[in-house]
């Protein structure tokens, strides 16, 4: 991820666009029209300002474009974005062994005669980690699509961009608490 600051100057300068666009349309918004045009500005923003480099922000302009009623929004927020190519990274295959999976498994009560503690700690864990996988796959945008090495790249990029999102908002607050005099 590039520089951090930089990316949140993007990142503001484009939900505050996108806060105003939404703000335009509507003049009299509910409490709940409000606050999903905060949250559906600041997705296309966050994604926006990725600039298409990564496959979860492809896959939330993708997903905020397919209601016609965002499709002004993504269009006014993508009028900079150009279009990237990513390359794949292959990397060896390596065994990693945790104590806690192995130690988890052989405290399992099972009895199976033809089947060593090795095998069995073998399937537990990689039961474990589809588990997990599955659960990671249905959080990160367009995760459903990427295969494991490739999710965990976009999962760290997706957590850097969030944790970015979270200091502007809270940086935003803070001005509009000082500016108001609470």
């Amino acid at each position: 991820m590039r520089d951090p600051s930089s990316f949140k100057q993007q990142f503001l300068k484009k939900w505050i666009l996108g806060l105003q666009v939404c703000g335009s349309g509507k003049q009299n918004m509910s409490i709940l029209e409000r606050k999903e045009a905060i949250k559906l500005s600041a997705d296309i923003a966050l994604a926006s300002a990725r600039d298409g480099r990564t496959r979860w922000s492809r896959a939330t302009i993708a997903n905020a474009s397919k209601h016609d009623d965002n499709k002004v929004l993504v269009q006014h927020l993508l009028e900079s974005l150009k279009k990237s190519s990513i390359g794949l990274v292959v990397r060896e295959n390596k065994r990693v062994r945790c104590k806690k999976i192995l130690k988890w498994s052989c405290c399992v009560k099972r009895v199976r005669k033809s089947v060593s503690q090795v095998v069995l700690a073998k399937s537990i864990a990689k039961r474990m980690v589809n588990r997990k996988t599955r659960v990671l796959k249905s959080l990160v945008p367009g995760g459903e699509f990427m295969d494991d090495i490739c999710l965990i790249e976009e999962t760290l990029d997706y957590i850097e961009s969030l944790r970015a999102q979270v200091d502007v908002m809270r940086t935003l607050a803070k001005a509009t608490e000082l500016v108001n005099g609470k």
